[in-house]
């Protein structure tokens, strides 16, 4: 196939994107950048999602032919998917070079995806930085997406290992080309420390609250449940496929995480069945102060005292 020449994405010329993987995440990256007027072009292996894409969001297919008109690649499928997307087409992105596309990833873990991303684009010399926008819902798949999803989330950035000039340069950019999506903010961290601390703040809720509607009482919950019920189960809702290889790529982290969860419930437990009013109330307390800090720290931050 032919290939068309590139857009340059400082001119006058229309600016396009392409989204590989049209569920929740990559389909709202769609409809966010169509309603700011950009050219969107997608890759979704399901012919279905792809033929509702077209009636009013992608103007075409990702593919060799279309693939230097981008001026920016949103790997929004499974971490493995979007490894093997780019594996095979490193070689092309490498020939467009620096006149070619950024490429990001929207995984919700960064070391399964970044160790090998940095490394291709460090071979074949074109630009990739890993992203993590905070933002989604309990459903999935491209019917649920929506142009505002991002609007006001943060989003994290875990760019490769480079000299600080460069590395400047590289998040420069993709903070905005980013700007469609309408990030509230961006943080920047490395592959570890994102596996790390998204173990306790994602994974680690979806499988509490996943475990918590096994309890027999559930089926009996209608009538007795309110805020805190709905608070609890939001998230027990969730795509398993997805989840479960977001987990075992992060494995470690959450099992560790789970093992803190474990003994703080025991330690409820323990006071529970000695009917020790005392050293309830004592842990029932310090989970209690925990929070207010974690909140206080939060405004804090947010410039709001």
């Amino acid at each position: 196939m032919d290939r068309q020449s590139p857009v340059s994405n400082t001119g006058s010329s229309p600016k396009s994107v392409g989204i590989i993987g049209l569920g929740l995440i990559g389909g709202s990256f769609a409809k966010a950048y169509r309603a700011a007027g950009w050219k969107v072009y997608a890759y979704d292996t399901d012919a279905d999602t792809m033929d509702l894409a077209r009636i009013e969001t992608i103007d075409g297919k990702v593919n060799e032919g279309t693939l230097p008109l981008l001026g920016l690649v949103v790997l929004a499928a499974y971490p493995q998917a979007c490894v093997c997307w780019l594996r095979e087409h490193a070689p092309l992105l490498g020939e467009l070079g620096s006149e070619g596309p950024l490429v990001i990833d929207a995984a919700g873990v960064k070391q399964a995806v970044c160790s090998e991303a940095f490394a291709l684009a460090k071979t074949h010399g074109f630009s990739f930085c890993g992203t993590h926008p905070m933002a989604g819902t309990q459903f999935s798949g491209f019917a649920h997406a929506r142009a505002d999803l991002f609007e006001g989330a943060p989003c994290v950035l875990v760019p490769p290992p480079l000299g600080d000039l460069d590395r400047l340069k590289l998040l420069d950019r993709t903070h905005t080309l980013l700007g469609p999506a309408g990030f509230g903010s961006f943080s920047v961290t490395t592959p570890q420390a994102h596996d790390e601390v998204i173990a306790f703040t994602s994974q680690l809720a979806h499988v509490v609250s996943n475990a918590y509607v096994k309890s027999p009482t559930a089926q009996l919950h209608h009538g007795f449940s309110a805020g805190s019920y709905r608070d609890l189960t939001r998230v027990a809702h969730l795509n398993a496929r997805m989840w479960s290889e977001l987990m075992c790529d992060n494995a470690e982290n959450l099992a560790n995480e789970l093992g803190y969860l474990v003994d703080a419930l025991n330690a409820y437990r323990a006071a529970l069945e000695s009917r020790d009013k005392d050293a309830l109330r004592m842990l029932l307390a310090d989970g209690d102060r925990i929070k207010r800090a974690l909140d206080d720290e939060q405004v804090d931050s947010q410039g709001e005292r």
